[in-house]
């Protein structure tokens, strides 16, 4: 089973509504209210290759002399980020690998530990196995986790999805080296309750490839879906701005089962079309298949789309903490155009 609690992030008692994210290049199209783009509402799988080499564990190696870990017994813990090995900056796994095969007696780190830069000295134990420098480190350079699928713009071959970003522990958005976007079905759905979010729980198909993501931004995860994605399943609506959405009767998109979407009824309680941190639109939800069966909004809904009278006016992003039957959404005039 996928861990999802990577992308959660409470704030002020409202909960990002990625599975992924989770706290996850530049798409540079800007959309006139009359363009068309195909709704989504169906999951995907998130994969996120970070800037940030993470340890996540240490290991012993077995050497001539017996067997040890330079980096435990150096002092290194999990959870610390990995900034630099001697003065060589470190921003992937596989260039900390490149970085270790250097010829160094000893490395210093520069590791950074709950927002503390430190630095720590170790020395390498040679493998016996295979004569390979090493430290005893398990590293991760990658975050995933479940979303939704806002829109897909397929004369140019784009996605946007979230509405919102993955955001790091200190609530900073994750700069990403790129990333993949995979099928995904849903399995199960623990139902949201006061104080409790649920989620949606899927798992990924590695060998469906939608498309690549090239952005993590404010307004959510972006990049190009493959050329032959199959759109003719796929809703296709008119642009909606801020301006034109009203109080009362709406629709979302989202998938509670399989990897196909539905259509539920919601309504739109409040239009704040300036709102800061594009929380432009709270919503409740109103169909009754979404309260019995998941108690109203959870993780892995986020972005799915938000349509009224015809067209796709912003997306699903956060679920208040104390209602699950309400939460946010995000324009999609702020998803089209900031990024």
């Amino acid at each position: 089973m996928l861990s999802l609690k990577k992308f959660t992030k409470i704030l002020l008692g409202v909960i990002f509504c990625a599975a992924i994210v989770c706290s996850l290049s530049v798409m540079r199209v800007y959309a006139a209210p009359d363009d068309e783009y195909y709704i989504g509402g169906f999951p995907a799988g998130f994969v996120l290759n970070t800037q940030n080499v993470e340890v996540i564990g240490m290991c012993e190696i077995s050497t001539e002399n017996g067997t040890v870990c330079p980096a435990r017994e150096g002092g290194i813990k999990s959870g610390d980020i990995i900034k630099k090995l001697n003065d060589i900056e470190i921003t992937s796994a596989s260039k900390l690998t490149e970085a270790l095969s250097e010829d160094f007696s000893k490395y210093n780190l520069l590791v950074s530990r709950a927002g503390e830069i430190m630095e720590i000295n170790l020395t390498p134990a040679i493998d016996k196995l295979n004569g390979r420098k090493k430290l005893g480190l398990l590293v991760k350079d990658s975050i995933n986790g479940i979303g939704t699928i806002t829109y897909i713009d397929k004369t140019n071959n784009k996605f946007g999805s979230l509405g919102h970003p993955v955001n790091d522990e200190s609530g900073k958005v994750v700069a990403i080296n790129g990333g993949c976007l995979y099928g995904c079905s849903i399995y199960d759905v623990k139902k949201g309750l006061r104080g409790n979010p649920g989620e949606l729980k899927g798992f990924f198909d590695n060998s469906q490839m939608l498309g690549v993501i090239k952005e993590n931004t404010r307004c959510g995860i972006f990049g190009d879906v493959s050329k032959d994605f199959d759109v003719s399943h796929l809703t296709r609506v008119k642009m909606g701005s801020v301006s034109e959405a009203t109080i009362g009767k709406a629709y979302i998109y989202s998938t509670l089962n399989g990897d196909s979407c539905d259509k539920y009824e919601i309504s739109i309680v409040k239009v704040d079309a300036t709102n800061k941190d594009n929380r432009n639109y709270v919503i409740k939800i109103n169909d009754k298949r979404i309260l019995e069966k998941a108690g109203g909004i959870v993780q892995g809904m986020s972005g799915s789309p938000i349509i009224q009278n015809g067209k796709i006016i912003g997306a699903v992003t956060h679920v208040f903490v104390n209602d699950p039957t309400r939460g946010y959404g995000i324009s999609i005039d702020n998803m089209t155009s900031s990024y």
